[in-house]
């Protein structure tokens, strides 16, 4: 280990909250070595390594901690570097992820995806033929994130009906992106409700999460609750 990675560590154990701590871990369930730092210090950490050089870090960078593998998700997103450098750091960070806190923080974080969202649109592709059930997740949440749009609706509409994964998480992901789509474009969403192959309980996840937002009237949240399986 490099005396820079040591010192990345060394702060990190600094910032650590045994409080904090105890509450994430509870969120995030078999995640055994999460220490309790709060993700805007650890966003504050990446901003700084990723003006000085962010591949020397990855390339040398450890998974000791949750928070180490959260700050290199953090940095790759603060990356200014060619859209096809980030990418290759994309792909070797994808398979690192093991929950959904790192998988949903990292899509967050990669906003460089708005410059370049067609190619970004093409490198996604490739996850949807995974075994891997968080490699499916990235790839349904960068989805939400960034392409919830008329353009990409009806694509969108025919991954999410394909997708044959039970992992729990993935199932959540497929339901909350339906939901985002509702959202923002009620009437083909509906559409869809009403003609497709999802499983009963990613179907029922998203009416339940069509009918938590706020951005959905009282009505049309009846509506919704009578459609279920």
């Amino acid at each position: 280990m490099s005396i820079h990675i040591l010192k990345i560590r060394k702060k990190l154990e600094s910032l650590a909250e045994p409080k904090y701590q105890k509450f994430a871990s509870s969120l995030i369930p078999g995640c055994d070595h999460l220490i309790g730092v709060r993700i805007p210090a650890i966003r504050k950490i990446a901003k700084g390594i990723a003006k000085e050089n962010p591949i020397e870090y990855l390339d040398n960078a450890e998974d000791l901690y949750f928070e180490e593998t959260m700050l290199q998700a953090l940095v790759i997103g603060q990356m200014k570097e060619d859209i096809e450098i980030v990418l290759e750091q994309v792909v070797l960070f994808v398979p690192k992820i093991k929950n959904w806190s790192h998988c949903d923080s990292f899509c967050t974080d990669l906003k460089i995806v708005r410059e370049h969202k067609e190619r970004v649109w093409k490198f996604i592709q490739s996850y949807w033929q995974s075994d891997e059930p968080y490699e499916i997740r990235f790839a349904v949440v960068m989805m939400l994130r960034y392409y919830i749009e008329e353009k990409y609706l009806h694509d969108l509409f025919l991954i999410f009906d394909r997708i044959k994964n039970d992992n729990y998480y993935v199932k959540m992901a497929v339901a909350w992106a339906i939901s985002m789509c509702f959202v923002k474009y009620p009437d083909e969403t509906m559409t869809f409700l009403n003609d497709n192959h999802l499983d009963d309980a990613t179907y029922n996840k998203a009416l339940q999460k069509i009918r938590e937002s706020l951005k959905v009237d009282k009505s049309t949240k009846e509506i919704i609750k009578s459609m279920k399986r």
